[in-house]
């Protein structure tokens, strides 16, 4: 699926991934290729991503690698729609 993470500075990444775990306000959940469509708030918490991600080092800080095929961002609340396997997280 693609990933888009937009925060208000800039877009932080955008790329094919995995699997995206979001902290869902109702409770986290995960989303994989081929997902119905979904749209949802999400509050503090991680956000986390398996499939490798190449970040530009500008932006490296951001995130954790958990280990070679797993990143970690934190985020304080956002948005993330999932349709046609293009998820865009909105993220602050």
């Amino acid at each position: 699926m693609y990933l888009e993470i937009v925060s208000p500075e800039a877009t932080l990444f955008s790329g094919e991934v995995d699997s995206v775990t979001v902290p869902g306000s109702a409770g986290a959940f995960q989303m994989l290729n081929n997902h119905a469509p979904i749209v949802s708030t999400l509050k503090e918490g991680t956000v986390k991503i398996s499939g490798k991600m190449d970040l530009h080092d500008s932006i490296k800080d951001k995130f954790e690698q958990e280990d070679a095929n797993t990143t970690l961002f934190k985020i304080n609340s956002g948005t993330v729609e999932m349709r046609n396997n293009k998820l865009i997280l909105l993220a602050d």
